[in-house]
Parts: C-alpha cells; sequence; structure tokens
C-alpha cells in the first residue's frame, strides 16, 4: 500500500469477531498505533467499512465527518490526512487498509485507485483461502466411500484446485492447497483394473512438475489444448509443450495414455 500510494504510512488488518485488529503497520514514526483494534461504524476504518467505500480526510483532527474512538491511535503518530479502503468480499467487509501522512496532502483518483487496487488483491486471496476451506471442510464431512460420480467430481475438484493453485503468490496458501490436493488423492485411492478387480496405488515413481501436473489435470477431464491454456493462462504451445514432456516421463504415445497411467501411479485422482 504504501509503495503504491507513496504516502508514507500504511496499516490495516482483517475482521476477527467483529472489529479489526491492526497487524501490519508500515512507516510510522511511533508505536502509536499498536494495539489499534477497530469496530465498524467507528472512526474513519469503521465508516469506510459499513459504507462498503473508500473514506478520506485530510484534516483527520478536525474532521466532523467521523467519531473519534481514535484520536490516541491517530493523533498520537501525528496523522493528519488519512485514507481508509474497505477490504471486500462476496458484499461484505473483511477488513481494512489505511495509508496516510503527517501533513495535509491531496488525495484523488490518482491515489486511490491504486490503493483500491491493492485492497482487490487482498480481497481476491481471501476470496480464494474461503474456497479452500470449503472444500476442505466438504471433503472431511463426505463418507469414505467413492462413487463413480464422486470420483469425477473429485476429478474436476483437483483440476480446479490446481488451476487456482498456479495463481497464488502466497507460499503458506499453497502449500495449504498442495496437502489439499494429497488429501483428493488419498480420497480417490486407485482405480480398480478391469481384469484384476481393485488394486492398491503404487508409490509414484515419475515425478511430474507442477505445470505438467496442471495441463493433465485438465486433460484429463477432457480439455483440449486452448482451453487449458485459458483454464491455467498460458499459451496454447506451452500447453503443448509441458503435455508432451508429461508423456514423455509417462512412457505414454497419447494424452489420453499419459491420464491412464498418472491415475495409476496415483499422481492424479
Amino acid at each position: 500500500m504504501a509503495q503504491r500510494t507513496r504516502f508514507p504510512v500504511a496499516f490495516g488488518g482483517l475482521m476477527a469477531e467483529g472489529s479489526v485488529p491492526v497487524t501490519a503497520i508500515v512507516g510510522t514514526r511511533t508505536r502509536s498505533l499498536e494495539g489499534l483494534t477497530v469496530r465498524p461504524e467507528r472512526g474513519l476504518g469503521g465508516r469506510a467499512m459499513m459504507e462498503l467505500r473508500p473514506r478520506l480526510t485530510s484534516d483527520y483532527g478536525s474532521s466532523r465527518q467521523i467519531t473519534h474512538d481514535y484520536d490516541s491511535f491517530i493523533l498520537g503518530e501525528g496523522l493528519r490526512t488519512l485514507l481508509a479502503i474497505p477490504i471486500i468480499v462476496d458484499g461484505r467487509s473483511r477488513g481494512v487498509l489505511y495509508t496516510g501522512a503527517w501533513r495535509e496532502a491531496p488525495v484523488g483518483g490518482v491515489t486511490t485507485a491504486p490503493a483500491m487496487s491493492v485492497a482487490e488483491a487482498v480481497a481476491s486471496e481471501l476470496r480464494i483461502r474461503d474456497e479452500v476451506e470449503r472444500r476442505v471442510h466438504a471433503l472431511s464431512a463426505r463418507p469414505q466411500t467413492v462413487t463413480g460420480a464422486d470420483r469425477e467430481e473429485l476429478r474436476e475438484s483437483f483440476a480446479e484446485l490446481r488451476g487456482i493453485s498456479a495463481e497464488v503468490a502466497d507460499a503458506q496458501l499453497r502449500s495449504r492447497l498442495d496437502r489439499l490436493e494429497q488429501r483428493l488423492l488419498a480420497f480417490a485411492g486407485a482405480e480398480p483394473s478391469p481384469t484384476t478387480g481393485p488394486i492398491t496405488r503404487p508409490i509414484p515413481t515419475v515425478r511430474l512438475s507442477p505445470r505438467e501436473t496442471d495441463v493433465l489435470a485438465c486433460a484429463a477431464l477432457g480439455c483440449t489444448n486452448s482451453e487449458i491454456a485459458a483454464r491455467l493462462g498460458l499459451r496454447e504451445g506451452t500447453v503443448k509443450a509441458y503435455l508432451g514432456t508429461a508423456m514423455s516421463k509417462l512412457d505414454a504415445s497419447t494424452r489420453h495414455a499419459a491420464v491412464a497411467r498418472a491415475r495409476r501411479m496415483g499422481i492424479l485422482p
């Protein structure tokens, strides 16, 4: 936020039990902002969260448009200009980000637009986290038997998670996604052989790169190269290259054979 808006001070946090404890602070001269917890409707940030839109004051101390519950924090740091941006997910506030300065500073679209883009990026990460939590909960609640319909749903979920994981920059969240993918694989188990009946899933002897797995997971759903490219944000030629290396590693002459072998090895559900 500080880098994008060129304002010296930035701070904020996410909603927890009905209020927002400030957990990230950058650029301050004092420790006055430490311990600040913002409630909806109170102060500049609380108003922004309730109205679901940015709120600004160029003279915080004299502003009559907000409550002054947090003056000891804001004025203790000496901030005069303050901009509050709510983090909005599915129509409700999930947190608030602030940026400010110790003097009166002009704030317009040039400043507000980058600040809003930062808040939107955080909101996007929260949507992904919510979806991961939903899928983990749904997976945990399901009975540990896999029908044909269950298996197809698992394959679609696996492919979608691979696509989500490819877009996530947060290393901790990527690690959680990886663990969820392993749970999907374990939940799916090995497919029964048409001639020998149920088999146990062998330990994979082939190592596919994350992108090769992404592409093969989409191919397993019957996606064309152009459809895979659109899903993963790749060029079609790049998809063909990843698919080719995956087929080579799996010693398969077609994508269908590669998918079948990947499933037998437990690389795909």
